[in-house]
């Protein structure tokens, strides 16, 4: 297939495809689902082998967001029955980093429900980052706050956090209509100023939310121009008592196709496959390896993932390998311009990204949750029991339609007796 071949010698050059060869991926049939994934395959092996980063969520606040996120479970006027506290202690914090690194994870990331942090939180987080990494050496942390102010990126940066994650979630033209109390440019901002401040910048998006070809291609450009070291795709939660409750969308062929599509237009960037991915590549999860290099750990904010054994077995059993301590993430090129610019993420002599540390927020970006981003990781301890969302209805088996019916989401709630960060 011509388009792929072109694909792949653009990505191991690192050249950005034309928007229609990126379009042209989505609109490929399931006949060819398989040449895409190999396609994508090549370019992931060229810059990140057979690896697969580990990542670690810990809540440090949740619920209560004054935000109007309509894909998130945390927001203004939410009805989701969700687990709402407010601040970590910093031990508190610490001991639940302390559970994914050693499950494997090398970056940890802090997420905070909210517009975004006062500079008490700033020094609140700048104290938990600073207890982690005294306790896990070499760890690195992600912190996902919400929009910074100026001078607060800096803060952090002193205060030892190597990496600042907000996500665009959709593109520009249609963030209105998800969000009224913050900008696509406020958004943009923060990613700016966590870049500049020599934070390593992670950025991704949210597919599902009822957006089009021509908006994912917009936004993944959006993160290329920004250039972020990370890009997290979430795949919608659709968490009864938000207003995308309804909004199921994804198959997990369409999942691969888009995953495929970031991979091709971020081809040295890590990939990862964030929230959402147990609801709706079910099965496939293992085949999306062969384009992502990062997943997390077990749970997310307000629902619970797969366990994190079954994600260690998973990755064992489809070939891959856990990328170990002492490894640099990012490419080279990537790396040393990072460190250049004054960061450590990718780099092995520095506690940053890419060296032996903890988990990355994938989908963090501030109070981002029913998009699967941000969330507690359940590690790989088998969760208490939680009350489970009622299944959709089921619908009939059709190739091109979403099942709802195949995975229920799996919340957790208020009155149960899972520990914030079990």
């Amino acid at each position: 297939m011509d388009l792929l071949n072109t694909l792949v010698e653009k990505g191991l050059r690192r050249e950005l495809p034309t928007r229609e060869e990126a379009l042209a991926v989505l609109a490929t049939s399931d006949d060819e689902l398989l040449d895409v994934v190999a396609a994508a395959g090549k370019v992931r092996r060229q810059w990140f082998g057979r690896r697969v980063k580990l990542n670690y969520l810990v809540n440090l606040k949740s619920g209560l967001c004054p935000e109007d996120c309509s894909y998130c479970s945390q927001r203004l006027g939410s009805k989701a029955e969700i687990l709402k506290y407010t601040w970590l202690k910093p031990e508190e914090a610490s001991q639940a980093a302390a559970a994914g690194v050693a499950g494997g994870a090398k970056r940890v990331c802090l997420v905070a429900s909210g517009r975004g942090p006062t500079d008490r939180d700033v020094e609140r987080v700048g104290r938990t980052i600073e207890a982690i990494k005294e306790q896990n050496e070499g760890v690195e942390v992600c912190a996902c706050l919400g929009l910074l102010s100026d001078g607060q990126a800096e803060r952090l940066r002193e205060s030892g956090a190597d990496a600042y994650n907000h996500n665009l979630n959709t593109s520009e033209a249609t963030y209105g209509g998800i969000t009224k109390t913050h900008t696509y440019a406020d958004r943009v901002d923060t990613v700016q100023k966590a870049h500049a401040a020599g934070l390593s910048a992670c950025s991704g998006l949210i597919a599902g939310m009822g957006e089009t070809d021509e908006d994912l291609v917009d936004v993944v450009y959006a993160l290329r121009e920004l250039d972020s070291d990370s890009v997290p795709v979430n795949f919608l939660i659709p968490f009864e008592g938000t207003p995308l409750a309804k909004e199921w969308n994804l198959t997990p062929q369409r999942c691969l196709r888009i995953l495929a599509m970031v991979r091709f237009v971020c081809p040295d960037v890590e990939v990862r496959i964030a929230g959402g991915r147990e609801v709706h590549l079910r099965s496939m999860q293992p085949l999306a390896l062969n384009i992502a290099n990062s997943i997390f750990l077990g749970d997310y904010l307000t629902s619970e993932g797969q366990a994190g054994q079954a994600d260690l077995d998973m990755i064992a059993d489809a070939g891959f390998e856990v990328e170990g301590a002492g490894t640099t993430t990012l490419p080279k090129h990537r790396a040393d311009a990072l460190a250049a610019a004054g960061g450590g993420c990718g780099s092995q002599s520095s506690a940053g990204c890419g060296s032996h540390d903890a988990a990355e927020g994938a989908g963090c970006g501030s109070h981002a949750e029913a998009g699967g981003g941000c969330g507690p990781c359940g590690g790989h301890a088998a969760p208490e029991p939680t009350e489970a969302a009622e299944p959709a209805e089921p619908t009939e088996a059709a190739a091109n339609q979403a099942r709802t019916d195949l995975v229920a989401v799996r919340r957790r709630g208020a009155g149960t007796d899972l520990a914030p960060n079990a």
